[in-house]
């Protein structure tokens, strides 16, 4: 009531209005010079830091991750709170929509390795599981195709190339060669992927083997063995690839470093880590461990 009056006093004056809604002027007077509770000023401070996280995010968090950022920053805050807050700000994450779409080419005479994985996702140290998978990304200049390793410890991209072929030599090749530099393999490795012929060729099976690498392929059609990197396709497509066009190849490339390397290897907190990114949970391992 004392809002539509402090809104419209200018064209009705105060006086009229408080005789027609029937409060008094002095009421109306007191609640104007009230000063904000320390609530209300607490509020629009965190709003300030919700607003900030949010943009840095791209749009991408919602109140659990922006939750989790601000208690980092030293915050005491329920997740209700800041989506309260959110909502009443009309702040909201990016909506996720639901992705389908394969690039497995699986109808080839290459042998299939068996399921040695067998949905078990959990690593306990790094360069013990690694998954891989592929995904189109359609821009402006036709189809690429996006391979990516990643390792079940910490869920870190360790690998990853972009073609415009599905060959063997432009996809997993490539991938694989990053994979090695970023995190050499200390520890008896399983390399787990679908039955697609970029990872039964001869070529890369048996360098596989002799490398003492034990490989493991989904079940056929069963795209839930590699759930894990499936996940991380539908972030992509999802925080990402959904709400930009991608007018060129370059164009591309660079959106997609960005997200993979600075994005979601350093700065993207993971609910499977604890809310951590890939980074603070290898530090937080570490810190535990020294």
């Amino acid at each position: 009531m004392f809002r539509f009056i402090k809104e419209y006093n200018h064209r009705f004056g105060v006086e009229r209005m408080c005789k027609v809604l029937k409060v008094s002027r002095s009421g109306f007077y007191n609640w104007s010079n009230r000063r904000p509770s320390m609530r209300k000023l607490e509020n629009e401070k965190v709003s300030a830091y919700i607003r900030t996280i949010h943009s840095n995010s791209r749009g991408r968090y919602g109140s659990p991750k922006i939750t989790e950022e601000l208690r980092d920053l030293g915050w005491r805050i329920s997740r209700p709170r800041v989506a309260r807050i959110m909502r009443n700000q009309g702040i909201r994450s990016i909506i996720c929509r639901k992705f389908r779409g394969t690039t497995t080419q699986s109808r080839h005479n290459y042998p299939v390795a068996k399921n040695l994985l067998n949905r078990d996702f959990q690593a306990n140290l790094p360069g013990h599981k690694w998954v891989s998978d592929i995904t189109y990304i359609p821009t402006g200049q036709g189809w690429m195709y996006l391979t990516i390793i990643m390792d079940l410890y910490d869920r870190k991209i360790i690998g990853w190339s972009l073609s415009r072929s599905m060959a063997c030599h432009d996809t997993i090749w490539p991938a694989w060669r990053m994979a090695l530099i970023n995190r050499p393999i200390t520890n008896q490795l399983i390399f787990h992927s679908d039955r697609g012929v970029q990872y039964t060729t001869y070529s890369f099976s048996d360098h596989l083997k002799s490398k003492g690498i034990q490989q493991s392929m989904s079940r056929k059609g069963n795209c839930w063995d590699n759930a894990v990197a499936e996940n991380f396709f539908k972030i992509l497509k999802s925080e990402l690839v959904k709400h930009t066009n991608f007018y060129s190849i370059l164009q591309a490339k660079n959106d997609l470093f960005e997200f993979i390397e600075i994005w979601y290897n350093r700065k993207r907190k993971h609910s499977y880590l604890g809310y951590k990114t890939p980074e603070q949970f290898n530090n937080h391992n570490y810190s535990k461990c020294a």
